[in-house]
C-alpha cells in the first residue's frame, strides 16, 4: 500500500483509491443482498414455499444487516477496518455457497437470514461512513455519495444477469456466482485497504499540513463502545428523528421495492428478467442520483434535501400501481423518477449525523441509524409479502409505503435545528475515556 501511495504522490490522493476498494466491496455485497429477490419465484415453484415464508428469511436478513452495523463500526475501531471486512467477506462467501444445499425453509432462515444478514451488515453503510470520516476532511458528501451509489451499481451489474441464470438454469448456479463475487474482492481488501491516512504517511483529503494530527482512538471493547454510544445518542431528539426517517427509507427501498418489485411485475404478466431489468434500470439512475446527492450535501442544507427526497419518493410510490396500466410511459417514468431518489437520502443523513455527533462518534451513531433503516426494511419485506398473500395484490402495501415517505418528509425538517454543545463531547468521551 505504501508503494502505491508513493506512486500516486502529487497526482491523486490515496483516499480516492480507498474509496475505489470499498466501492467494489459494497458492490459485491449489494449483489448478494439483491439475490433473494431473484430467488423468490424459483423457490416458490420448486419447493412450494409461500412468499410470506420466503419474506421471513429476507426480513431477518435485512434486520441483522442493520443491527450488525454499530457493532461492526466499533469492531473497526478495535480490530481495524481491513481484518473486520476480510472476516465478513469470507463469512459471506461461505454462507452463500452453503445455501445451495438448502431444501427446507428453516435452512433459508438460518443461512440467508442469520449468516448472510450478519456478514453483509459489516460491509455496509457503516463501513462507508467510517472510511469517509477517516480519509476526508473535504468532499465527504461526494465520497459518501459514490460509495452509497455502489448499491445501485450492484443491482445494475448483478440483477439481470442473475435473473437470466435463474430463468434458464435454476437458482443454485445463482448462489455460486454471488459467492464467487465475494471471493474476488478479498485480495483487493487485503492488499489495498490501509487503516488510516497516517498508515501510508498521508493526511485526510483537504486537511492542511499545519493542522494538528489527532491520535487514533485507544482500542476499546466494541460491544461497550456500541452500546455506550447508543445510550448517549438515544437521549437526544435528533437521534430518534434520524432513526425514524431511516426506518422509512429502508421500508420504502430495500424492504419493499428491492424485495417485491420483481414478484410484483410477475403479477402483471412480466417475466422475471423484465422485472429484474426494471430494477437494474432504477439502479442506473440511482448511480447518478446518489452521487449528485453527495455533491449537493457538501453545498446545501441536508434537512431540506431530505425533505425533497422523501416527499418525491412517496409520490412516486403512490403512482406505482397506476404505472402498470399505462402502456408506454408508465413504468419507465417510475424507474427514472424513483431511481434517481432510491438511496439519495444516505449522504445527507451521514452529514447530519457527523454535524451533530462528531467525526469519531458519527460512524457508530450512524450504525444505529442504519439499524433503524434495516428494521424498516425487514418490516416492509415481511409485511409486503403477508399483504400480498392475504389480499392477492401489492396495491395496499405500496400505498402504505408511499404514505410513510410523506410523513418522513415532514419529520426530517426537525433534525439538527440547533447546535448542541455538550452532546458531542459526551459521545466522544465514550471512545477516549
Amino acid at each position: 500500500m505504501n508503494w502505491v501511495a508513493r506512486r500516486l504522490d502529487g497526482r491523486m490522493h490515496y483516499g480516492w483509491i480507498t474509496v475505489g476498494v470499498v466501492f467494489f466491496v459494497l458492490l459485491a455485497v449489494a449483489g448478494t443482498r439483491a439475490t433473494p429477490s431473484v430467488m423468490m419465484l424459483p423457490l416458490e415453484q420448486q419447493f412450494g414455499w409461500s412468499r410470506g415464508t420466503i419474506s421471513l428469511a429476507i426480513s431477518i436478513n435485512l434486520a441483522l444487516y442493520g443491527l450488525a452495523g454499530p457493532f461492526a463500526a466499533a469492531a473497526m475501531q478495535r480490530f481495524g477496518v481491513r481484518p473486520t471486512v476480510l472476516v465478513a467477506l469470507a463469512t459471506l462467501a461461505a454462507g452463500v455457497a452453503l445455501s445451495s444445499m438448502m431444501t427446507q425453509p428453516w435452512q433459508m432462515v438460518l443461512v440467508w437470514g442469520v449468516m448472510v444478514g450478519s456478514a453483509t451488515g459489516v460491509a455496509a453503510l457503516t463501513l462507508s461512513a467510517t472510511v469517509v470520516n477517516r480519509w476526508f476532511t473535504t468532499h465527504r458528501g461526494l465520497a459518501m455519495g459514490i460509495l452509497t451509489a455502489s448499491s445501485a451499481t450492484g443491482q445494475l451489474v448483478f440483477l439481470p444477469f442473475l435473473a437470466s441464470i435463474s430463468e434458464h438454469h435454476g437458482w443454485r448456479p445463482v448462489v455460486f456466482v454471488v459467492a464467487a463475487a465475494a471471493v474476488v474482492v478479498l485480495p483487493l481488501v487485503a492488499w489495498l485497504l490501509p487503516e488510516r491516512p497516517a498508515t501510508v504517511g498521508l493526511r485526510p483529503v483537504g486537511e492542511t499540513a499545519d493542522a494538528p494530527a489527532g491520535p487514533a482512538p485507544a482500542p476499546k471493547n466494541p460491544i461497550k463502545v456500541a452500546f455506550g454510544t447508543l445510550a448517549m445518542a438515544s437521549k437526544t431528539r435528533d437521534f430518534w428523528l434520524l432513526f425514524f426517517s431511516f426506518f422509512v427509507c429502508g421500508a420504502s427501498t430495500n424492504g419493499y421495492v428491492g424485495t417485491h418489485l420483481i414478484a410484483m411485475c410477475s403479477d402483471y404478466g412480466m417475466t422475471q428478467v423484465q422485472g429484474a431489468t426494471l430494477l437494474a434500470t432504477m439502479g442506473i439512475f440511482d448511480l447518478f442520483g446518489t452521487t449528485l446527492s453527495g455533491w449537493l450535501s457538501d453545498r446545501f442544507n441536508a434537512r431540506f434535501l431530505l425533505f425533497w427526497y422523501y416527499g418525491l419518493r412517496g409520490l412516486s410510490l403512490i403512482y406505482l400501481p397506476y404505472a402498470f396500466g399505462i402502456d408506454f410511459f408508465g413504468l419507465p417514468l417510475f424507474a427514472v423518477f424513483y431511481g434517481l431518489d432510491w438511496i439519495a437520502t444516505v449522504p445527507p443523513t451521514v452529514r447530519l449525523a457527523t454535524d451533530v455527533y462528531g467525526r469519531e462518534s458519527a460512524p457508530i451513531v450512524f450504525g444505529w441509524v442504519v439499524a433503524g433503516h434495516q428494521l424498516g426494511a425487514a418490516f416492509a419485506a415481511l409485511g409486503g409479502g403477508m399483504l400480498r398473500s392475504s389480499l392477492g395484490s401489492y396495491t395496499v402495501a405500496t400505498m402504505i409505503s408511499g404514505g410513510l415517505c410523506l410523513v418522513a418528509a415532514v419529520t426530517v425538517l426537525r433534525i439538527n435545528r440547533a447546535r448542541i454543545g455538550g452532546r458531542r463531547g459526551d459521545l466522544n468521551g465514550i471512545e477516549s475515556g
